[in-house]
């Protein structure tokens, strides 16, 4: 049928939409009163610009076109971090700290789950030009409250560090090939896939390859780190780093993962996910990607996170309708077209019927405008 949608992508029909639309605003606004100015990236641009620097894992989940006026290859966005490092890197070009925010919808050729959209509506913050352990406290901090405020409070907000692994891998003497292997074995907690390709290497690092998988949970995950995995100044610059994080937000839920590599080709610093009881997925993610802007001429320190508005909306407390007044038509009514008008000011939904209209579907109307004594008034509806 011509009007079926394709699939994982769908509409959002008035309550999911009024959800949304609600939960970008409030956290949008959350945002704005801790200094982070919104930006409004294009839905498309040239594919090289999308996918240069820290875009090049995106492009898998990237549609491509042809540009009718250029003849030169559209992409159609999949996520909108690349483009807001270069609005940072290229466009303000300010020498300090630069806080952004975003929210818009992003296209991915696949779902990246089987119950994940082709057309999330990506909303995120990043922070621009510190390296500093507190610039990754803040982005937690914000991430944390984005998803307080939008009713999805975290219950476990996971910790990692890709400079583990990045100092394992470099002091083994991994190939490309090997480390590749090695790191998608990590990622599926695969144990017997570990010892069969670490066979060949060398102590301590066949066995600290081992042991990355069990290094989860509390504070004693970082303590079993400490005494399990060689003592590379980065392994240790990168757990005292996560150390801090922990001391420092006793507020939050934090535990560890030092398997957990998501997006190891574009972080290179602590990494973090948020989850909500109940569903499998991280419902916000984010992390440190410095070197962010240098394929745009201006390389910068960068952390942040992002989360897709639809489905925290679906999982969010729904937001309850406000109700709605039904007026008569006003036509010829200076009072009741003031009376309309001063009630729409205060925020009120005000639904003028049309002659012949005798009521109002999927707006909950709870009170209308009727004429008593010679004044128009609002009464509860009964």
């Amino acid at each position: 049928m011509n009007w079926l949608l394709p699939e994982y992508v769908a509409d959002a029909l008035p309550h999911e939409a009024a959800q949304i639309e609600s939960l970008r605003r409030a956290v949008l606004d959350l945002f704005r009163v801790r200094g982070y100015e919104l930006v409004m990236p294009p839905l498309l641009e040239y594919l090289d610009s999308l996918l240069t620097g820290s875009g090049q894992d995106l492009t898998l989940r990237t549609f491509k076109l042809v540009d009718q006026l250029s003849g030169r290859t559209l992409g159609v966005r999949a996520d909108m971090t690349p483009q807001v490092a270069r609005i940072d890197a290229h466009l303000l070009n300010r020498q300090g700290v630069t806080r952004l925010c975003y929210c818009d919808s992003v296209l991915h050729t696949l779902p990246a789950s089987q119950a994940a959209s082709r057309e999330p509506v990506q909303l995120g913050a990043e922070l621009y030009g510190y390296a500093g352990v507190e610039a990754d406290l803040e982005a937690i901090r914000l991430m944390a409250a984005a998803l307080q405020r939008a009713g999805t409070p975290a219950s476990r907000i996971d910790l990692g560090h890709v400079g583990v692994f990045r100092a394992l891998a470099q002091a083994a003497g991994l190939d490309a090939e090997t480390e590749a292997a090695v790191l998608q074995l990590l990622q599926a907690k695969d144990i017997p896939g570990l010892k069969e390709r670490g066979a060949s290497l060398g102590e301590p690092y066949r066995s600290a390859f081992l042991r990355l998988p069990g290094l989860y949970g509390g504070a004693e995950a970082l303590d079993k780190a400490m005494r399990e995995l060689p003592q590379l100044p980065e392994i240790l610059a990168a757990l005292g780093t996560l150390r801090q994080l922990l001391e420092s937000m006793p507020e939050l839920p934090l535990s560890f993962d030092l398997a957990d590599l998501r997006g190891y080709h574009y972080h290179n610093g602590v990494v973090f996910a948020a989850y909500y009881p109940g569903f499998p997925s991280a419902i916000a993610l984010g992390g440190r990607y410095d070197g962010a802007g240098k394929t745009f001429g201006r390389e910068r320190a960068a952390t942040g996170f992002s989360m897709d508005l639809r489905e925290v909306a679906r999982l969010a407390t729904a937001c309850q309708q406000q109700g709605a007044i039904i007026a008569p038509y006003a036509t010829g009514d200076p009072a009741l077209t003031r009376l309309i008008a001063s009630l729409r000011e205060q925020g009120e939904i005000v639904v003028e019927l049309l002659p012949g209209e005798t009521g109002v579907e999927g707006v909950p109307c709870d009170r209308c405008i009727v004429r008593r004594d010679g004044q128009w008034l609002v009464e509860a509806t009964h």
